[in-house]
């Protein structure tokens, strides 16, 4: 099947890069976001996310004159949604937003089109809750349109690049709406395309992310067995993995971002009798938070009244995306235990969390601090002079929650390091 012009619904970290890709490739595109700052600021030509490379590619889809933001649907050939699907405080998936987006395309559904969900999705969205809505154009998905789910399996920081060259799964009602979603995306697509029946491409984008949770969730418990123990979990981790089958990942302060610490939930109360392991690994990283305060606490004593310095709020290295950040739920509980919190966080700047201070620089962040925490290992963290943090800071205690800075240079410049899951000093 031919595209002439496709309707994407929702210009955030998935949306707009893929908007502005087919743009690239010779498809007239509406971009559509129902976030009136968005618009506005897509419709002057700047870009409302950091994402590398992504601010060349928009301005080149403008260039294209293939590109063009609007606030609702218009008639397409194809139909991309691309909207948020968080979780609610009782850990159910939010699906308001893919309800809306179908609901919007309904007066512009026509016969022969295809709509695609990409939104990450709980089993059978699809089918139990896309094609009804769908439906009530009076089209019968599988029969007078095609319907299709696709989701994205791209990393923050290097969408660009595995956008175009990752495999894609697409599942279809049945084998024409998938064959008809692979011809969309092959526009682009230099990754294999792979077919498969539906509901079974909401399971692997499940599956690849909630094995990653569970897999972070025993390094984490490993950290706590690590201070336990009085060992360093990071040598031991090392040493570990030169098993050539095992692969241990890293502890950290928690899971973070719009996928690892969302999706094992959509399993968990789609068939909560068959996910105590998946509910149980979330539990623990959710948790993750709570113990990097109680460690500090451990260590630095009551924590009320100190000046804290936080390093970094994004949820990985080097974006500025903070959707369930675990750096932002460790300031808010620093806060609650009375903590004086200053914030830096270089990627998303102006950014504010509760009564805490947030500062425009690395420097300013320094200037008086009791402990220092760095939270993201962005690059810009790596390098940090010791001796330079050592001279601005009024304490001399450093929490290294991702275990990258080097204990002996700390420890030259006067300074107490100590790091997430290393028992084997200040414990």
């Amino acid at each position: 099947m031919r595209f002439e012009k496709i309707c994407v619904l929702g210009l955030g970290y998935i949306g707009l890069p893929t908007a502005s890709t087919f743009a690239t490739h010779g498809v007239e595109v509406i971009g559509v976001d129902v976030n009136e700052r968005v618009v506005d600021i897509l419709r002057n030509g700047e870009i409302h996310i950091h994402e590398p490379g992504l601010r060349t590619l928009v301005q080149a889809a403008f260039r294209s004159g293939k590109l063009h933001i609007s606030d609702h649907p218009d008639k397409a050939d194809a139909f991309i949604i691309a909207v948020p699907t968080p979780i609610r405080a009782d850990k159910s998936a939010d699906m308001r937003a893919v309800t809306s987006a179908a609901k919007s395309i309904v007066p512009y559904l026509k016969a022969g089109n295809l709509v695609v969900l990409e939104s990450t999705s709980p089993p059978r969205t699809t089918v139990d809750l896309v094609a009804p809505i769908l439906e009530e154009s009076g089209l019968k998905a599988g029969e007078d349109f095609h319907l299709a789910y696709s989701p994205e399996r791209v990393l923050p920081g290097k969408i660009l690049t595995e956008i175009i060259e990752n495999a894609r799964v697409i599942e279809g009602v049945n084998r024409l709406s998938a064959e008809t979603g692979r011809d969309l995306y092959a526009t682009f697509v230099r990754g294999d395309i792979i077919l498969t029946n539906a509901t079974a491409a909401e399971m692997v984008k499940l599956m690849e992310n909630t094995y990653r949770d569970v897999n972070i969730a025993i390094a984490n418990e490993f950290a706590g067995l690590a201070e336990t123990f009085g060992v360093d979990i990071w040598e031991t981790i090392q040493t570990a993995n030169l098993h050539p089958r095992v692969d241990i990942l890293k502890p950290g302060p928690g899971v973070g971002g719009h996928c690892i610490s969302v999706d094992p939930w959509f399993f968990v109360e789609s068939a909560p009798d068959q996910t105590h392991l998946i509910r149980q690994a979330r539990m623990v990283n959710d948790h993750q938070p709570v113990r990097v305060v109680n460690r500090l606490e451990g260590v630095a004593g009551k924590l009320a009244g100190l000046r804290i310095a936080v390093l970094g709020l994004a949820y990985k290295p080097d974006v500025d995306d903070l959707r369930e950040s675990p750096a932002i739920e460790i300031v808010q509980e620093l806060l609650k235990q009375g903590a004086e919190v200053c914030t830096f966080e270089p990627y998303a700047k102006g950014t504010a969390v509760g009564e805490a201070d947030h500062v425009e620089s690395l420097e300013d962040a320094l200037k008086g601090a009791d402990v220092l925490m760095q939270l993201v290992n962005h690059s810009d963290f790596k390098s940090l002079d010791p001796a330079k943090a050592a001279a601005l800071m009024r304490g001399d205690l450093v929490f290294d929650t991702r275990g990258v800075w080097d204990r002996a240079a700390w420890e030259m410049a006067g300074m107490r390091l100590i790091r997430l899951g290393d028992g084997s000093k200040y414990a």
